[in-house]
């Protein structure tokens, strides 16, 4: 079925609309960041650079690392973000731009995001990492996609119930991340936990500046929550979309984060730049290995 014109944007050169990539312009080995002025802090380790490109906040620079054809792009900040990126970067394997139809045999990208992000936990410190094993989506955004074959209800409906969730809220989602994937990238390094996803960076993060919250108490209900052994280990703005869009379009995907704060005690990184760029070399010595 031919994709209307309306629904799947392309710019004069036949790029899509938000990115400003053609097919040929990506690996199929990709890195997200969120701050554009990240993208060269990888990139500068790559042997080469073949293609660069920005158009908003959407910056992507594609090389190679130690023989590997990486590509490396900026989300910007947020699910609805993730939303643009992942359906557009879909698109470009998965669509005909000239056809504008579905192509018969898909491909699957590999995604991995190097994030920064504040622990939960008292025992997860600042300066480490975090291998998110599942994204908690607390947001909303996955719910407008047909999502029930990629959620866990059971898990969803033990933190509903101790959080006294707010069922004017849109109901948490639980996805997981794939596991060859967390295989690959894991070491002694790491630390893993449930990676909460929230839509925003004040309220829904518990944070008050002139606004009150609707549940003061939803931090603390979030980092003392624990069901057959999973914990949620960390709270930021994009890897439950990330996995979700992800499992929806057949690509798999995995979350990086370097823990740059913890809220459980209050303490911020001295050097939060450098355990980023720890973070960075680690990840790309994992996808050569």
């Amino acid at each position: 079925m031919k994709i209307k014109e309306s629904e799947l944007i392309l710019n004069p050169d036949g790029s899509v609309y938000h990115l400003n990539l053609r097919p040929e312009h990506i690996a199929d080995t990709i890195l997200f960041v969120g701050d554009q002025n990240r993208v060269e802090k990888i990139t500068k380790h790559f042997d080469t650079i073949e293609f660069s490109t920005q158009k908003r906040e959407f910056k992507t620079q594609t090389g190679t690392y130690k023989g590997k054809r990486i590509s490396v792009m900026s989300t910007g900040i947020g699910p609805d973000n993730i939303d643009i990126v992942i359906n557009e970067l879909d698109a470009l394997v998965n669509i005909d731009l000239e056809t504008r139809e579905p192509k018969e045999i898909l491909s699957s990208l590999e995604i991995i995001r190097i994030g920064t992000s504040g622990s939960l936990q008292d025992d997860i410190p600042v300066d480490s990492f975090v291998l998110s094993t599942h994204g908690l989506d607390l947001n909303g955004m996955l719910h407008f996609y047909q999502i029930d074959k990629i959620t866990n209800p059971s898990l969803e409906n033990d933190f509903i119930d101790y959080t006294n969730w707010n069922t004017q809220k849109a109901r948490p989602l639980l996805i997981e991340n794939d596991k060859s994937l967390e295989e690959k990238m894991e070491s002694e390094l790491t630390f893993k936990g449930i990676t909460a996803t929230a839509g925003g960076f004040y309220g829904p993060q518990g944070r008050v500046l002139r606004l009150a919250i609707e549940d003061p108490d939803l931090n603390h209900k979030i980092d003392s929550f624990s069901s057959n052994g999973h914990r949620i280990s960390n709270l930021e703005m994009e890897t439950s979309a990330i996995y979700g869009l992800s499992k929806l379009l057949g690509h798999r995907a995995l979350s990086l984060n370097a823990i740059i704060a913890n809220r459980a005690n209050g303490t911020f990184s001295k050097d939060p730049g450098s355990i980023v760029d720890q973070l960075i070399k680690y990840t790309l010595e994992k996808l050569v290995e």
